[in-house]
């Protein structure tokens, strides 16, 4: 079998928010059964195909680094963390819609993964307002995704999901909200399906088909994976 091209993208957010849950129900396309803190970095892949069903398409790995830990870390915690940044080809930003913080966080997290925040500045988000001179230039793919969708009230959830709609706008991205332990939010046909793979394919267009803006600069290309399928890979 002939190895496939790869693709590499971040999974960020605050701990506690579901990223595992989500990486795996991306992956496996299953619930994951007993989620566990991540420490340092957990990489599993996704097969995905690139403009399926048209004359171009083509199979391609999809890598998600999920990475742990707190936005808020010391800066020595931050620098160990910035050696998962490497070449990165796209970031899904995860927060909890059930947790304002987490929402609030995701500015700082891009930040840090950009290689933006190198010197704290302290909070960066003051009723929903931010510097988006920070995010101007930005050319990697973003993807927004709200989880814990099935923790809020029905008659709470306008008034969420209202609230946390600029998130998208303010980083030029798609916006998925669902519960990562019902499979039918990411089934297949579903609008959260066709905006997932369409993210996908816009990251391995940046990567592969675009001469310029396919990884972040600022960290060289110190560490590629090589070889086969990867699945739920711990660094500490």
């Amino acid at each position: 079998m002939a190895s496939l091209d790869r693709v590499k993208v971040l999974v960020l957010g605050d701990s506690g928010v579901g990223k595992s849950s989500l990486v795996h129900l991306l992956c496996q396309n299953q619930v994951l059964g007993n989620p566990s803190w991540t420490v340092g970095c957990s990489v599993d892949v996704r097969v995905h195909d690139y403009k399926e069903g048209t004359p171009e398409e083509r199979t391609y790995y999809i890598e998600l680094w999920d990475v742990g830990g707190s936005v808020g870390s010391a800066s020595s915690v931050k620098s160990t963390r910035a050696v998962f940044y490497n070449s990165v080809n796209g970031i899904i930003l995860v927060h909890d819609l059930t947790n304002k913080k987490s929402s609030q966080n995701l500015y700082r997290w891009s930040l840090e993964a950009l290689n933006r925040d190198l010197v704290p500045t302290g909070v960066l988000v003051t009723n929903g307002d931010y510097d988006q001179e920070q995010f101007a230039d930005n050319q990697i793919p973003l993807l927004v995704i709200g989880t814990k969708l099935d923790q809020i009230h029905e008659t709470k959830r306008h008034e969420v999901l209202t609230r946390t709609a600029f998130l998208a706008e303010d980083f030029n991205a798609e916006e998925i909200n669902l519960d990562c332990t019902n499979p039918r939010y990411l089934a297949a046909g579903s609008s959260n399906a066709v905006k997932i793979s369409r993210f996908f394919d816009k990251v391995i267009e940046k990567r592969y088909f675009l001469k310029e803006g396919n990884q972040i600069s600022g960290f060289p290309d110190r560490k590629r994976f090589v070889g086969g399928t990867l699945k739920s890979l711990h660094y500490d």
